[in-house]
């Protein structure tokens, strides 16, 4: 993006604005020293930013006191002249904080699905946002904790089991219960089955487990039923066909209403 300098700016301030260094702006622009003109066009080298549609009832004001931003800093960043917006136009939105960035949650998103792209654990993602479940809703703004993991540090991920506890697995692993909780953001020794744990191989030995308990990187999605609406389908038909219920496929595709989209593709239920 760019800006133009006002009467009174300097590149320190500008830096602050935008949440870049001093040098990187200089770097883009060329410049040998921190003199600059009113005036002056300066290129900003912003990369830590994600995207917002923007949807019926947003103002300005709502969207920067959702991101923890400013209202001059959407309107720079997005070359805003005034105040008004368009319903479906996307925003950039800056994420300047170091330690986590902003996403907005999609249709079909799951904490494990946030989680592997961004190669932390739905752990990590909770204890960020004080989520107290795993649900959640579509255009959610989520706290995604930014590099929290060494990823050359660990490639196994253990389900845990019925029975398990923290002991148990750390043992089994030969590390620590500390090692294990600090590597997946645990506040408490309280373990749920099917709980998915990042295991660090620096302490693996020559140890054999089944496949169904870790792999490589993350452990492999799971497979669905799938299904495809079309005109004049509803949750509740769709539900009676696969014998299932409308709140587990809502629960499932993290809908929050019954609306329907012809051409949504639907999870159903977990394959055989």
């Amino acid at each position: 993006m760019t800006y133009q300098v006002q009467r009174g700016d300097t590149l320190y301030g500008i830096s602050k604005q935008f949440g870049v260094s001093v040098e990187d702006i200089k770097k883009e622009n060329n410049l040998k020293d921190n003199t600059i003109r009113v005036g002056l066009i300066l290129k900003i080298p912003i990369t830590n930013t994600t995207t917002y549609t923007i949807k019926k009832g947003d103002t300005l004001y709502s969207i920067s006191k959702m991101f923890n931003t400013s209202i001059n800093e959407l309107m720079l960043l997005n070359n805003l002249s005034n105040n008004n917006l368009v319903i479906g136009n996307k925003l950039f939105i800056p994420t300047y904080n170091n330690n986590y960035i902003n996403y907005i949650v999609q249709k079909n998103d799951t904490l494990y699905s946030i989680a592997k792209k961004y190669k932390t654990t739905p752990e990590s993602i909770k204890n960020i946002n004080n989520l107290k479940s795993d649900i959640l809703s579509i255009n959610q703004v989520l706290k995604i904790p930014n590099s929290s993991i060494d990823n050359n540090n660990y490639d196994l991920v253990y389900k845990v089991q019925k029975n398990d506890t923290l002991y148990s697995i750390a043992n089994r692993f030969g590390m620590t219960i500390d090692n294990l909780k600090k590597l997946n953001n645990l506040t408490s020794d309280e373990l749920y089955i099917g709980q998915e744990l990042l295991i660090n191989t620096e302490y693996v030995s020559d140890i054999s487990i089944g496949s169904s308990c870790f792999g490589e990187g993350f452990p492999q999605e799971i497979e669905y039923i799938t299904y495809k609406v079309v005109k004049g389908d509803n949750l509740y038909n769709i539900a009676k066909k696969y014998n299932v219920t409308v709140e587990s496929i809502k629960k499932l595709n993290n809908l929050t209403t019954n609306n329907l989209d012809i051409g949504d593709v639907l999870k159903i239920k977990e394959k055989d």
